[in-house]
């Protein structure tokens, strides 16, 4: 897995993964406090909410035009620095009022701007590692291991939010409202760990940066016909109309399957299922899984030997930590937002070998196929919302009755996101790497900057589960994503030939 990437892979992945931990964060508790702090009803919430994860992702295309004329280092840099100033002003508590909306709305604006320059420029200097021919087969396993990183950072993400909030409430006395703006101070601190690592690194993809040509540099090789250019073109424009459904679905994780954890779900856990509430116990699983390839894939004695300490000292720290457990422990809507980033991070060596398997037998499907399955494993997802919904009442009859109100298992929502990962994990990394992969050479930034616009307009659509929280039965609000997601996947499958043609 590991093995015959490119250096450079593993300083932007870390990069990335110091800017994720902050964002995500963020935007683990920003639902809430967007409820909390300012009294919105879940549907005004949602369009903020969904507007904001809108301009993250529309931004890499004008990020990208900018990283084609100017090179891509330079709109990371800049990106960092732009995302900081937008983090620093959402920290400061300014209360609920009218001057603090507006100064959030441009928070929100100068974080989006920035990412746009920052994540989708990076995601092409990752992509151009892999144009060195010793390292072409290795282009999609590079793009798993980059976006297994960039979760790497967003399993720690509820926690640190949760925690800071806790601690700035029982040490500094502060009110609810105004521990929410501790957890985005730690974004803060995470971009200038995230420009550390970059300039410490550079020289391992200081080649992929771009940037201006000098006298004697060559253009830009781009032997593709015009023709060849315009198919491309289209097939990744037919790609992005078909991923803005699923962004639309899956990102429902920080806003209608927050409002279910908020709502819904049981507020303590005991035993087996409250370990699952403790990142460190899920660390301590991911140890195990990546233990487990090398003491059957080690090379060696003894790094099988290391292989089964590491597995031995994870089943004695998760000993432990079950015998420890005196009680309930107290569940917190943001937390089931680690389940997701913890399923990818674990997942990802078993998605490898699994796709390694097939490779070595000629059948491994292609990106856009995967994308399709990917699509369908989604609506499968909600599937399992819906049927958990079926005697729930709906939001606002649930808000009605109060201390009464049903309250269902922590383990529908850990299923869902589990099921919700083996689809993302089968579209996002594939669709970055077939966007790299396809793009003519003259548009590579603005191409990548065009996946990003179709998960801006995905983003976007978030809205519609904010808005349908309310008198409409529960199970129906699931119900929508489900058949979005179907449909979607049968459009893809009817497109299939023209798409594997390109790649």
């Amino acid at each position: 897995m590991f093995e015959g990437q490119p250096k450079g892979l593993y300083a932007l992945a870390l990069a990335n993964t110091g800017e994720r931990f902050g964002y995500y964060t963020m935007l683990a508790v920003f639902a809430l406090f967007l409820r909390a702090n300012y009294g919105l009803d879940p549907g005004t919430a949602g369009i903020i909410y969904s507007s904001f994860l809108m301009f993250v992702y529309f931004f890499p295309l004008i990020g990208g035009f900018m990283a084609d004329k100017f090179g891509f280092g330079k709109m990371v840099t800049t990106g960092i620095l732009v995302m900081f100033a937008g983090y620093l002003l959402l920290s400061v508590p300014l209360g609920g009022d009218s001057v603090a909306l507006v100064v959030m709305l441009i928070a929100l604006i100068s974080i989006g701007f920035g990412t746009g320059l920052f994540k989708g420029n990076l995601q092409v200097m990752v992509g151009d590692l892999y144009n060195d021919a010793k390292y072409a087969d290795k282009r999609d396993s590079g793009f798993s291991i980059f976006y297994m990183a960039i979760n790497i950072g967003a399993l720690f993400a509820p926690t640190a939010a949760i925690r800071i909030m806790e601690w700035g409430q029982q040490t500094l006395g502060v009110s609810e409202n105004d521990s929410y703006h501790f957890a985005f101070a730690v974004a803060c601190a995470s971009l200038i760990l995230s420009i550390a690592i970059y300039y410490a690194f550079r020289s391992t993809f200081r080649h992929v940066e771009g940037g201006k040509k000098k006298a004697g540099d060559t253009t830009v090789v781009d032997d593709l016909t015009p023709e060849q250019t315009k198919e491309r073109l289209i097939a990744l424009g037919l790609v992005f109309a078909v991923v803005a459904f699923f962004w639309m679905s899956f990102h429902q994780n920080g806003l209608s399957l927050t409002y279910f954890a908020n709502e819904f779900t049981e507020t303590s856990a005991v035993g087996i299922k409250a370990m699952a509430f403790n990142v460190w116990n899920l660390v301590a699983i991911i140890f195990m899984v990546y233990a487990s390839f090398s003491l059957f894939q080690g090379k060696t004695a003894k790094s099988r030997g290391i292989a089964a300490v590491v597995i031995l000292a994870a089943l004695a720290f998760l000993a432990y930590n079950y015998g420890a457990l005196d009680g309930s422990v107290e569940v917190k809507a943001p937390i089931f937002q680690q389940f997701n980033p913890f399923y990818v991070v674990a997942l990802t060596p078993v998605s490898l070998a699994i796709f390694g398997w097939l490779a070595a037998r000629n059948k491994e499907p292609k990106a856009p196929r995967k994308i399709a399955y990917g699509m369908i494993v989604a609506a499968v997802a909600f599937c399992l919302m819906l049927y958990a919904s079926l005697t729930l009442p709906s939001p606002n009859e649930q808000a009605v009755l109060g201390e009464a109100a049903p309250r269902v298992s922590s383990y529908w929502l850990i299923s869902t996101y589990l099921i919700l990962t083996f689809g993302e994990l089968l579209l996002s990394p594939m669709g970055i790497s077939f966007v790299s992969k396809v793009a003519p050479p003259k548009y590579k930034g603005a191409c990548m900057g065009g996946w990003f616009v179709s998960t801006a307009i995905g983003n976007q659509l978030v809205m519609v589960g904010g808005i349908l929280w309310g008198d409409l039965p529960l199970w129906s609000v699931w119900a929508v994503f489900a058949c979005l997601c179907v449909l979607a996947a049968l459009f893809m499958f009817s497109i299939m030939k023209r798409l594997e043609k390109v790649c």
